[in-house]
């Protein structure tokens, strides 16, 4: 007895689903591989325009071309690492006066709420707190090396895939109406275009808390940078970010720590919804809802690297989906096209 094309679908779609569940299982389980590997092609697609116009205009070997790139890459990362660096000895420098303004607000909060009346004595409350901040802060600066280790074995795996995907790529090696061709085409465009807007967010966002006078000012920037790869909720969180340390900063009066909030949300809100719509246009094809699913998706697969890349790799996925029959109205509830 053939099968209806109805329980054809069904099937299909059935399958599909368990598909889905293996390969993002598979994801998980090989994370420690393919995170970096998928860091790596992401920072090629990035690297190739700077390798082609090296090729184009100055005619020299590719080889070259792509050892000039990545010292260029390498400089960037030390500049940087620097400015982050002296962000973190200033904010260690003023730590003794963020202690104080922390203890003059819990101070200030326990006499309004009046706690004497209840039995309770301020200072029993005030003191342990003390007592667990200043016990905690080297298990923050283990853990921070601890991370910085990491990171530094991750950047070497990523570096040596980078190096190999670079001097492995051949030009012309699939014909322009390939599925890989439209992948490269369309993720290209959405890195380039959403690296140098969130490059002058970061920017905006650093010198903007820097003229404020606010500490980890470029910290903030760079992390304004690195978020806007988010979409919606990045540019949230690093709006919010600088919030904590207005709070707690010194000398610091009420216009200047509402500007600090205000200013970087309204670069944010400009470049975000402004700018951004019309110079990259619908260039991913993807409907808001099916990227924030696509966000808590690979969020839970790959942490907070599957949410930086989230919309290049749901818009990879659905190139592939258009080109299978099957998969096709999976593609458009991505793009939102219910009919």
């Amino acid at each position: 007895m053939k099968a209806t094309s109805t329980e054809i679908r069904i099937q299909t779609i059935c399958l599909l689903i368990l598909s889905i569940i293996s390969v993002a299982l598979g994801l998980f389980l090989v994370r420690p591989v393919m995170i970096p590997f998928t860091l790596a092609l992401f920072f090629t697609f990035m690297l190739d325009p700077l390798i082609d116009i090296q090729l184009k205009y100055f005619k020299i070997p590719r080889l070259l071309a792509i050892f000039t790139t990545l010292i260029i890459g390498f400089i960037i990362l030390l500049t940087f690492l620097a400015l982050i660096s002296t962000s973190i000895q200033q904010m260690a420098t003023n730590f003794d006066s963020y202690q104080d303004k922390v203890e003059n607000l819990l101070r200030d909060g326990a006499n309004n709420l009046n706690l004497e009346r209840f039995g309770i004595n301020p200072k029993e409350l005030i003191t342990p707190f003390f007592s667990n901040i200043n016990k905690s802060v080297g298990g923050i600066v283990f853990g921070t090396i601890n991370t910085l280790v990491k990171l530094l074995s991750q950047g070497i795996l990523i570096l040596i895939f980078v190096i190999f995907l670079l001097i492995g790529k051949k030009k012309n090696i699939s014909p322009k109406d390939s599925v890989w061709k439209e992948i490269e085409i369309r993720v290209k465009r959405y890195i380039s275009t959403k690296f140098l807007l969130s490059m002058i967010t970061g920017i905006l966002v650093g010198v903007t808390l820097s003229l404020l006078n606010i500490d980890l000012a470029l910290v903030f920037g760079l992390l304004a940078f690195l978020l806007n790869f988010i979409p919606s909720i990045g540019s949230i969180i690093a709006t919010l970010l600088p919030l904590p340390v207005v709070i707690v900063s010194p000398d610091i009066s009420s216009f200047i720590a509402i500007s600090a909030i205000a200013m970087p949300g309204i670069i944010q809100f400009s470049i975000g919804n402004v700018i951004e719509p019309k110079i990259m246009g619908d260039s991913l094809d993807l409907h808001p809802v099916a990227i924030l699913m696509a966000l808590i998706f690979w969020g839970m697969i790959w942490g907070l690297v599957g949410m930086l890349l989230a919309a290049p790799l749901t818009a990879i996925m659905k190139i592939i989906f258009e080109k299978i029959e099957y998969t096709s109205p999976l593609a458009n509830l991505l793009a939102g096209r219910i009919e």
